[in-house]
């Protein structure tokens, strides 16, 4: 059965957003699965780029951006861009495109924006229209 985990953050900001985008991608590595992480645009994808290569000095997240070479087991896209693989959708934008429902995971990392929580809880009542397994992980409880 498909998959699809709600991480809801207690911060509000994009930085947050990758930060978790991050530790998804990390477990999902340890999982040995390949991830696409689908971002809203070229910018967000060139910025989540970069990111990743500074989000910890003891952490390596082997990742392209799609189109580039080497290929790695994190590929970053948007548009029409889709990976080789159907493993693990992570949503880096807003709305979730139908490419995402043709994977076995998704992950959808909501942060405490109103017109993101807006876009996720319509992307939870997708899921759950098409019979996704739900699981619903509430990080503001894990604070303090």
């Amino acid at each position: 059965m498909a998959r699809a985990d709600f991480y809801i953050l207690p911060q509000a900001d994009e930085q947050s957003r990758f930060t978790f985008i991050c530790r998804v991608c990390e477990k999902a590595l340890e999982q040995g699965l390949r991830v696409f992480i689908y971002t809203r645009d070229p910018a967000q994808a060139e910025y989540l780029d970069r990111f990743m290569w500074g989000y910890r000095e003891d952490s390596f997240l082997p990742h392209h951006r799609i189109g580039q070479t080497p290929s790695a087991p994190i590929s970053i896209g948007w548009g029409e861009q889709a990976p080789d693989h159907r493993s693990l959708f992570i949503n880096a934008a807003d709305q979730l495109i139908e490419l995402a429902f043709e994977f076995d995971r998704i992950a959808e990392i909501v942060v405490q924006d109103q017109a993101l929580l807006d876009a996720s809880r319509q992307n939870y009542v997708r899921c759950r229209d098409l019979g996704y397994e739900l699981n619903r992980v509430d990080m503001r409880a894990r604070q303090g």
